[in-house]
C-alpha cells in the first residue's frame, strides 16, 4: 500500500488556520482590555468631575455664608492698623520702647492676626532688619513656590506622557479627522439629519479640545463608525490587533493622568475641604456652619487685640502693659491665639 504524502498546500492550510486561531484570540483579547479601559476612564473621569464640582460648590457655599465674617475681619484689620498708625504718629516714645512696639505691631503681621503692609514707614530701618524674613525664609518660600508651579504644570500638560505625546496627537487628530468626515453637518442631505450631526460635533469638538481620545472613541463605537475587518483574513487582523494595542496603550496613559489630576486635585486647599466636609457629613456635623462659627470665633478674639490695642492709643494703658499682653485673651479658650500671643511677646525678651 503506496505511503501517504501530505502536500505543501494542505501544510500551507493549516499553518493558516492556526495564525489565524492565534489572531483570532489576540483580537478577542486586546477588545476586551479596549474596553475595561474605557470603562475605566469613564468612572475616572465621572469621579474628577464630581470632585471638582463638589470643591466649587462647597467653596461656593462657603464664601456666601462666610461674607459677613470676612467683611468683619477686614474691616477689624484696617482699624487695627489704623490705630498703630496714630499711636507712631502722636505718641513719643523712647527708642528701645518704640522698638519694641514696633516689635509687637510687626509680630501681630507676622502672626496672621493682621496683614502685612509692607515698608511701614514706622517700623524703622532697624525693626526692619530685625524681623524681616531671612535668606532662608525666601529660600524655602521659593522652594514651596516651585514645588506648586510644577504640580500646576503637571494638571495642564496633555494627558499622556511626553515620549507619547507625537504619537498620541496623531492618533487623537486621525480619529478626529475620520469622525468630521462622517459627522459634518455640511454633509448632511435633510435638516432632520444636519440637526443630528451638529449635536455629535460638538461632542467630537470638546473631546478633541481636550484630547480625550477615549471619548472619540465612545463615539466611534456608538455611531458604528470604523474599519471594516476581515475576520478570515491575517492581514486584517493583524493590522487590527496592532491598530488596538495602540490605541490601549494611549488610553492607559490617559487613565492614568485623570488617576493623577484626581490626586492633586485632592492635595488642594479645596480638595482637602472637600475630604473635611465628608468626614464632617458621616458625624452628622454641619462643615460649613463649622467653618462660620470658627472664623466668628476669631472675629472675637481679634477684636480683643483691637480693644486692647485701642485702650493704648488712647492713654488707658501703660506702655508695660501694653508690653505686657492683653491679659483677658490668656485666660481664653482660644488656645490658638494663645500660643500666636505667647510667641510674639516672646520675641520682646
Amino acid at each position: 500500500m503506496p505511503r501517504r504524502t501530505t502536500t505543501s498546500s494542505s501544510r500551507s492550510t493549516v499553518a493558516t488556520g492556526l495564525a489565524l486561531s492565534e489572531l483570532h484570540l489576540r483580537l478577542q483579547f486586546l477588545e476586551k482590555q479596549h474596553q475595561s479601559i474605557l470603562k475605566q476612564i469613564k468612572r475616572k473621569r465621572t469621579e474628577l468631575h464630581n470632585f471638582v464640582e463638589r470643591a466649587r460648590s462647597l467653596a461656593t457655599e462657603v464664601v456666601n455664608q462666610a461674607t459677613p465674617s470676612f467683611q468683619k475681619m477686614a474691616q477689624l484689620d484696617q482699624e487695627i492698623h489704623a490705630l498703630f498708625e496714630t499711636i507712631f504718629a502722636t505718641r513719643k516714645f523712647g527708642k528701645q520702647t518704640l522698638k519694641k512696639i514696633q516689635a509687637v505691631y510687626r509680630q501681630l503681621q507676622f502672626a496672621g492676626i493682621i496683614s502685612i503692609k509692607p515698608n511701614t514707614s514706622q517700623s524703622g530701618a532697624e525693626s526692619n532688619e530685625e524681623f524681616s524674613p531671612t535668606e532662608e525664609d525666601f529660600s524655602t518660600q521659593s522652594t514651596e513656590n516651585s514645588h506648586q508651579n510644577q504640580q500646576w504644570q503637571a494638571q495642564e500638560t496633555t494627558s499622556f506622557g511626553a515620549g507619547a505625546r507625537t504619537e498620541t496627537q496623531q492618533k487623537i487628530r486621525s480619529t478626529f479627522l475620520r469622525l468630521a468626515e462622517i459627522f459634518h453637518p455640511d454633509k448632511a442631505q435633510d435638516s432632520e439629519t444636519q440637526k443630528y450631526h451638529t449635536q455629535i460635533m460638538q461632542e467630537i469638538n470638546i473631546a478633541y479640545r481636550e484630547g480625550d481620545l477615549a471619548r472619540l472613541l465612545e463615539i466611534e463605537s456608538r455611531q458604528q463608525v470604523g474599519e471594516v475587518v476581515n475576520l478570515n483574513n491575517e492581514d486584517d487582523l493583524t493590522r487590527k490587533c496592532r491598530h488596538l494595542e495602540q490605541q490601549n496603550q494611549i488610553l492607559q496613559s490617559q487613565y492614568e493622568n485623570l488617576k493623577r489630576e484626581l490626586r492633586l486635585a485632592k492635595n488642594t486647599p479645596e480638595g482637602a475641604m472637600v475630604s473635611s466636609s465628608r468626614k464632617a457629613a458621616k458625624q452628622g456635623i454641619d462643615a460649613v456652619g463649622g467653618m462660620v462659627e470658627a472664623i466668628e470665633s476669631q472675629i472675637q478674639a481679634v477684636s480683643q487685640i483691637r480693644d486692647f490695642v485701642k485702650d493704648f492709643q488712647q492713654q488707658k494703658l501703660t506702655i508695660q502693659e501694653f508690653l505686657a499682653g492683653p491679659v483677658s485673651l490668656y485666660s481664653s479658650e482660644e488656645e490658638l491665639l494663645q500660643d500666636i500671643l505667647e510667641q510674639m511677646l516672646s520675641q520682646l525678651t
